[in-house]
């Protein structure tokens, strides 16, 4: 082989080196230690129906309802009132006919610049504070911040995630609490039952652009080597956990934007906590926050820096310790 090629080679696989071990540096002196705990005052409590203020109360008590729905929001004063009357709709006539239901949803305002508060506030008075709860956030913590907030002023024992897009039809619950009971989630009542559109990727390949398309496959490959393997969709936004589940999992989420999902499995699977994938149905809703190339871009770094700071220490799996 020529000299001068190897040289080349050779430099450039020193240049390789010199930008992994940096890359490295940076995952790690970039992260931050805990896990964020604080929240606002104005955090703390939700509105009743009287318009007066109550305390949130905490995942670390025991349950008194049977399932908690948590809808983060953002911006969503348009979309969120056909998704509400849906699951409303389901949840009042479940609760008709099986008299041992209970349940309520947490809608998360997280920091909207639009009536989503207001918007919400409104299925409040309609169904009572018991039923519906609108947790504000003062700030925008992301998709990721809003759901662990509202997750840990959960009351349920079975805990829903839920786009508030509307996109995944709610009666596909009873698909995932008969996934999670499959599991057999005993003793430890561990389990965690992931939506999934996977069943749908051949019709959507076939309406996407061939450079959306190239991304998705690029972020699958992304995650099965990085964090999550086994798992064939991990963005679905309509995901059932065990209260014991999502309690130890969101105890450790560090991501709290796009990625979070993916961190929240990567914990799971650490854990060991078993993960169903249920098929769902799904229809795409106009008004997404995600912008293609930029969002898988931040993603994509979010993957590798999940990967970095766990395998480097900078993360751990922590302890359940309550909100301040």
């Amino acid at each position: 082989m020529d000299c001068g090629l190897c040289e080349i080679i050779q430099t450039l696989a020193a240049l390789a080196f010199v930008v992994i071990v940096l890359v490295i540096i940076i995952a790690h002196a970039s992260a931050s230690k805990m896990v964020h705990l604080q929240c606002h005052e104005k955090e703390k409590g939700f509105l009743n129906a009287e318009g007066k203020r109550e305390p949130f109360p905490s995942i670390h008590d025991p349950p008194t309802k049977e399932l908690s729905v948590v809808v983060p929001s953002y911006n969503e004063e348009l979309r969120l009132p056909v998704m509400m009357d849906e699951a409303l709709e389901y949840l009042e006539n479940r609760q008709k006919q099986q008299s041992h239901f209970t349940y309520e949803v947490i809608v998360v305002d997280d920091g909207s610049k639009d009536k989503t508060t207001e918007v919400a506030l409104k299925y409040t008075k309609k169904y009572s504070a018991d039923k519906v709860r609108v947790l504000t956030q003062v700030t925008n913590r992301g998709k990721g911040g809003a759901v662990k907030m509202g997750t840990q002023r959960c009351r349920g024992k079975l805990i829903l995630m839920a786009d508030a897009d509307g996109a995944t039809k709610f009666a596909d619950i009873e698909k995932m609490e008969s996934g999670l009971q499959d599991l057999q989630p005993k003793p430890e009542n561990m389990g965690i039952a992931c939506g999934s559109r996977a069943h749908l990727e051949k019709e959507s390949v076939a309406t996407r652009s061939g450079f959306r398309t190239i991304l998705m496959y690029g972020f699958h490959f992304l995650v099965w080597f990085l964090c999550v393997r086994g798992i064939k969709d991990t963005q679905c936004g309509f995901k059932l956990f065990t209260r014991e589940a999502a309690l130890r999992t969101f105890s450790s989420l560090h991501v709290e934007r796009w990625a979070f999902d993916v961190e929240l499995l990567y914990i799971a699977q650490c854990l060991n906590i078993p993960i169903a994938e249920v098929a769902v149905n799904w229809t795409e809703i106009e008004g997404s926050k995600l912008v293609p190339f930029w969002s898988w871009l931040q993603m994509g770094r979010d993957l590798l820096f999940i990967r970095l700071r766990y395998l480097t220490g900078a993360w751990r799996l922590e302890s359940p310790r309550k909100v301040d």
